[in-house]
C-alpha cells in the first residue's frame, strides 16, 4: 500500500517523502509545483496536479492503492495571506475539504496534517501546550486552525488524523541531497544563508528592543529531519489504531535571532551582513514548544540541535548555491 503526500515537492514535504522511502514505504506525491521543486523528490513518483481536483485525487488513490495521506499542500506566506484572504481560504481550507472528501470516498481513513504553532498567536515566556486556545493573528494561521477544527469533526465520520503543529523547521538533509531553497521562503535561516554566502543581500533584524536577553526575538528551531521523523511516527500511531490528535513539534528550546546569526558565523567562518529594522507587526517576543504530548503519544523527541541545523543548511547551500534552479 502507498502513502499519498500532498505538497511533497516542498521543503518539509520532500524530507518526509525521503524518510518514508528510506523506511521502505511506497510513496506517490501530488504537487502543483507552485512552491515545490521536482528535483527535491529524488526520483519519487510525482503526479502534477491540485488537491482541489477531486477526480484526480480519487484516480491517484485508486491507481496507487493509497492507504494513508500526509497533507502538506498549502499557501504559506503570512504577509501574502493578509493581502489575499480569499485566496488562502480557498487553497488551504476549501482545498483541504475537497482533498479529504475525495480520499474518504476512496476508503482512506488516516491523515497526517501539516499544521502550525501560529494557531496559538502571540506567545509569552511559558512554552506553548496543546491546551492553549486558538488565537490566530494572521489569515495563514486562521486557515491552519480552520482545517484542524474541520478534521476534528471528520473524526466523527471515520477520518482519523494527527495534526502536527510545527515550530520553526530548518536545516537540510544529512546527506546534503535536499534543503530549503532560499528563493521559495522568507524564513530566517535560508535568508541568512543567502546574505552570508552571496554577500549581496543584507539580513534585516526586525526589532532589537524585545524583552529578551539580547533584545531580539526568540524562536524554537527544529531540524527538518526530526520533523520528518515525527510525521512517520504519527502515521505509525494511526496505523496502530490511534485516535485523532494534535501535537506540538519543536525542540523545546529557544534561540534569539542574534544567537542564530552568531552560530552561523561560528560554523561557517563567514560574516553575516545585517541591518536593524523596525519590529514587524504581530511578531511575539518568545515562542517555545512544550513537546510532552508528542513524546508520550508518538514516542518522538528531537535529536539534532541548532548547530547541526546551521551546519546542514550551510553545507547544502554551499553545494547548491543556485538551489534547485
Amino acid at each position: 500500500m502507498t502513502v499519498l503526500v500532498t505538497g511533497g515537492a516542498g521543503y518539509i514535504g520532500s524530507h518526509a517523502v525521503k524518510r518514508l522511502r528510506e523506511d521502505g514505504r511506497e510513496v506517490v506525491v501530488l504537487d502543483n509545483l507552485y512552491n515545490g521543486f521536482r528535483k527535491s523528490l529524488l526520483g519519487a513518483q510525482l503526479e502534477v496536479g491540485d488537491i482541489r481536483d477531486e477526480a484526480l485525487v480519487r484516480d491517484i488513490c485508486r491507481k496507487y492503492r493509497v492507504d494513508a495521506v500526509m497533507h502538506f499542500a498549502a499557501l504559506k506566506s503570512v504577509g501574502d495571506s493578509m493581502d489575499q484572504p480569499h485566496r488562502y481560504f480557498e487553497w488551504n481550507v476549501f482545498g483541504s475539504i475537497q482533498l479529504t472528501r475525495a480520499v474518504m470516498e476512496s476508503g482512506i481513513s488516516k491523515l497526517v496534517f501539516s499544521s502550525s504553532a501560529s494557531v496559538y498567536g502571540s506567545g509569552g515566556r511559558d512554552p506553548f501546550t496543546e491546551q492553549l486556545p486558538f488565537k490566530p493573528e494572521s489569515v495563514y494561521a486562521a486557515t491552519k486552525a480552520s482545517v484542524e477544527n474541520y478534521l476534528e469533526w471528520c473524526s466523527n465520520i471515520g477520518l482519523r488524523s494527527v495534526s502536527l503543529r510545527y515550530f520553526n523547521a530548518a536545516g537540510a538533509s544529512s546527506n546534503c541531497s535536499i534543503g530549503e531553497d532560499w528563493i521559495a521562503t522568507q524564513n530566517l535561516i535560508p535568508r541568512m544563508m543567502n546574505s552570508m554566502i552571496t554577500q549581496k543581500q543584507i539580513l534585516k533584524i526586525f526589532g532589537t528592543d524585545y524583552p529578551t536577553p539580547d533584545g531580539t526575538c526568540i524562536r524554537d528551531y527544529i531540524h527538518v529531519e526530526d520533523l520528518a521523523a515525527a510525521h512517520v511516527l504519527a502515521l505509525d500511531y494511526l496505523d496502530n489504531g490511534g485516535k485523532s490528535l494534535a501535537v506540538n513539534v519543536g525542540s523545546g528550546r529557544g534561540f534569539s535571532v542574534r544567537e542564530v546569526i552568531d552560530t552561523a558565523e561560528r560554523v561557517s567562518g563567514r560574516s553575516v551582513p545585517v541591518e536593524v529594522a523596525p519590529r514587524r507587526r504581530g511578531d511575539p517576543a518568545v515562542i517555545l514548544a512544550d513537546c510532552t504530548l508528542a513524546k508520550a503519544k508518538l514516542g518522538w523527541r528531537p535529536t539534532l540541535d541548532l548547530t547541526r541545523i546551521i551546519q546542514s543548511s550551510y553545507e547544502w547551500h554551499i553545494k547548491y548555491p543556485m538551489g534547485y534552479q
